[in-house]
């Protein structure tokens, strides 16, 4: 059986290496992204895989939108929310609208994404979901209260949501990566950058292609026993 997998944020870091993959497997992907037309219509171009606008922080956007998958692909078996932006600022200096921002698009967009597949993963007894968290949602970074708040709802939300799947054969799990050689990371300052890969114990930066080998196995239609997990890929940056 061919499956089928909504990737958000698929378009682009991270996300373009999981939507690849999982077209490697044998997947039918759709890659949602909220606004960068030129960069996804490169993408499609580049994997062939149908590019999808809509922004995971509107709750009817996402249900429209998984509709439209669903016409096009069949009824979706595999998400994966990997949408996350950042507004990094310290409290002192950090705007209600920057933490909301944060906290709509990164925490809220997995309830609206998850809401629009969910009934229908439980309909058939089959269901993958991973969300996408972060080594600073478990440790904490400075001048990141909305985003590692953000984050560690994930963790929190996948633990509790897999709860609910489990006895229907849905399962949910979370990646939590560490800092990965993307676009988002290449912004921090080179002087700041250093300083974070010396506190890796690899030595570097990870590749958004190891992050998405870890969804491609919790993705998976053997890993029905894996389920309420956080698999940690951060180079042993942060282990407990």
């Amino acid at each position: 059986m061919t499956r089928v997998a909504i990737v958000t944020g698929g378009t682009r870091g991270i996300g373009h290496a999981i939507s690849v993959m999982l077209k490697k497997a044998g997947m039918k992907v759709a890659a949602n992204y909220a606004g960068n037309e030129e960069k996804a219509k490169a993408f499609t171009a580049e994997t062939g895989i149908l590019a999808y606008k809509w922004d995971v922080a509107d709750f009817a956007a996402c249900q429209a939108g998984v509709a439209k998958v669903v016409a096009d692909l069949g009824p979706v078996d595999v998400l994966v929310n990997n949408a996350g932006i950042t507004r990094d600022a310290t409290l002192k200096r950090q705007t209600r609208a920057q933490w909301d921002e944060v906290l709509d698009v990164n925490l809220g967009g997995c309830f609206n994404m998850c809401k629009a597949v969910w009934d229908g993963m439980l309909d058939r007894s089959f269901g993958r979901i991973v969300n996408v968290g972060s080594i600073n949602g478990q440790g904490g970074q400075y001048g990141q209260v909305n985003y590692a708040a953000a984050k560690s709802g994930i963790h929190g939300f996948t633990k509790a949501l897999a709860q609910e799947g489990a006895a229907k054969g849905v399962t949910v799990n979370a990646i939590a990566p560490g800092y990965i050689d993307t676009e988002m990371v290449a912004a921090v300052p080179p002087n700041v950058l250093e300083k974070i890969v010396a506190k890796i114990p690899v030595g570097r930066l990870g590749k958004a292609e190891e992050i998405a080998r870890g969804v491609l196995f919790l993705v998976g239609d053997e890993a029905g026993f894996v389920t309420g997990s956080t698999l940690s890929i951060n180079g042993g940056q942060h282990m407990y």
